[in-house]
């Protein structure tokens, strides 16, 4: 058996399974970030590997543990043909991603893996060459070889619009600070980083705390970034908060800025959390006792809508910003979401507008300019909205769509790119960056332990983060993963630049034929193909 060789990214090691996915060949764009794994057997209890890159890539080579993170909640719901890892049963996956340096020490026999990612400062040199990789093990050293292939192009600059709910209550929670104290804006702060770096450009921005995931009649944690003052039926509004998080958020990368949902969750029955400084001192003053139709929060909306217009303005992201109604609105929810909607309308109709929802009679009586549909409802929005948006969260959870469940097979996660691509859609959003609470918000996690939110979430779905020390986050292979979707669909879209978009598509249909939510290859060495054959297309046009 062969005992140490390197391994794509889309291959989860297990400690009792070896490894498929062998890698011998790297194909990237110049400025592309591209992750592989060096799966290594361990015969002894304790192992120590040291990692020697050639020179070439010493500069911008970084390399994480990986990490098996618990699994206690199986899959629910079983694919048509079993698309889950080990049955998507209980037991151990690999996810986290522990920073480390070239040397690990390891503990326990079987297999073990070290995820390393290129991460070029400055634009690799075109061409193809051999590198030779020097890995010492206990026994002595051996060399392994990777071929590099680097094709004489640039990624373009993510058009794509992407946004994972960026929840501030639980980072304030679990490294135990008090929200908007100087350690939780420099915590946030790590976080807004860390984001923006793995493609995530627009930012949930709690206006008031977010109406997500609130049991009824409970709160979640204030996180209000617009101080309100209530007297005499009127209202001032103090935006230094606000102001200094859209400082922030610029200076980390952020590019939209997504205001939270101005009315509650599954309903739009009432106004989200509010408080406000009065003249008995701090009260809440809208929330579940609040029916949102009321002539008292339409009022509050209307003195809000203007002076947070004009704030918007003065600091020139008007342009930048979404709003919400109330997410993932059903059928039945059509009267009050109409009612939510024509006030959203009347107070905020110059900017768009943007909800989750699968039911197209909402977008067909203009209830919402852009409808974000499940990618399992995608097709009845398809050709008949001016911008096609989409999402998944812990649903489609079957029937072989897209997702990234802990135990879904990576090329699972990686697919989602070039689908957004076929679907020429402009924005994608994810309901977990950093969820570390229960189902409803109540109480919290440890991640670490906890995947599946206190077992009401298929594993994984609530987040691609893990709280690390000082404040930091430690990333999830899934996140990386992820990114490179992301990386996909800018490679199609330069493609597109020097072909069209018919020649664009055409290329991914020789690729892949048919290819969509839930018709993507299925094997991880079928994928890697399917993205060189984009790169050599990519190649041969800048050729002419």
């Amino acid at each position: 058996m062969k005992e140490l060789y390197f391994v794509h990214s889309l291959e989860k090691i297990f400690p009792d399974e070896v490894p498929g996915g062998v890698l011998q060949r790297i194909s990237l764009l110049r400025n592309e970030r591209y992750c592989f794994q060096l799966a290594v057997f361990c015969s002894a209890e304790e192992t120590t590997v040291r990692v020697e890159p050639p020179a070439e890539l010493e500069d911008c080579l970084r390399f994480y543990e990986v990490g098996l993170i618990p699994v206690h909640v199986p899959a629910k719901e079983k694919c048509e043909d079993d698309f889950l890892l080990r049955g998507g049963k209980v037991g151990e996956y690999p996810d986290l991603l522990t920073p480390c340096g070239p040397q690990v020490h390891w503990q326990g026999k079987g297999w073990h893996a070290l995820w390393l990612e290129i991460d070029p400062k400055e634009p690799l040199a075109a061409g193809t060459r051999e590198l030779m990789f020097t890995v010492e093990l206990p026994r002595g050293k051996t060399t392994l070889p990777l071929t590099l292939s680097v094709v004489d192009a640039l990624l373009p600059e993510q058009e794509l619009i992407c946004t994972h709910w960026f929840y501030c209550d639980c980072l304030a929670d679990q490294y135990g600070v008090p929200v908007f104290s100087e350690a939780h804006w420099k915590i946030i702060e790590n976080y807004l980083r860390f984001a923006v770096k793995h493609g995530i450009n627009m930012i949930l921005t709690p206006l008031f705390t977010p109406p997500l995931d609130t049991e009824v009649g409970k709160e979640r944690p204030t996180v209000q970034l617009v101080g309100v003052k209530a007297e005499n039926y009127g209202y001032t509004f103090d935006f230094s908060l606000l102001d200094r998080w859209i400082d922030l958020c610029l200076a980390c990368g952020v590019v939209y800025f997504e205001m939270s949902h101005l009315f509650t969750q599954w309903g739009a029955k009432h106004a989200p959390k509010i408080v406000a400084q009065t003249a008995g001192g701090e009260q809440r003053l809208f929330g579940w006792q609040t029916n949102a139709a009321g002539a008292e929060y339409k009022h509050f909306l209307r003195c809000f809508a203007k002076e947070l217009d004009d704030f918007l303005g003065k600091k020139g992201v008007r342009e930048r910003c979404f709003f919400h109604v109330s997410d993932e609105p059903g059928f039945k929810d059509f009267l009050n979401y109409r009612q939510a909607s024509k006030m959203i309308s009347e107070c905020f109709g110059s900017y768009r507008c943007i909800d989750a929802l699968s039911e197209y009679i909402f977008y067909q009586n203009g209830l919402t300019k852009t409808p974000i549909p499940c990618i399992n409802a995608i097709d009845a929005f398809r050709g008949r909205v001016p911008e096609l948006w989409t999402y998944y969260c812990g649903g489609p959870a079957r029937d072989n769509y897209i997702n990234r469940f802990l135990y879904y097979p990576s090329v699972r996660n990686r697919a989602l790119g070039a689908a957004l691509y076929r679907y020429d859609c402009k924005g994608f959003l994810h309901w977990g960056y950093n969820f570390w609470y229960t189902v409803l918000s109540t109480g919290r996690v440890d991640p670490f332990q906890d995947t599946a939110s206190g077992g009401g979430f298929p594993a994984g779905d609530g987040f691609v983060v893990y709280p690390g020390d000082d404040g930091q986050p430690l990333p999830s292979l899934r996140l990386k993963v992820f990114y490179d979707a992301l990386q996909d669909e800018r490679a199609l879209r330069l493609l597109e630049q020097l072909l069209g978009r018919e020649q664009a598509l055409q290329v991914l249909a020789a690729q892949w034929e048919g290819y969509s939510f839930r018709d993507y290859p299925k094997t991880g060495e079928d994928f890697i193909a399917l993205r060189e054959g984009i790169n050599n297309a990519i190649a041969a046009a800048v050729k002419g």
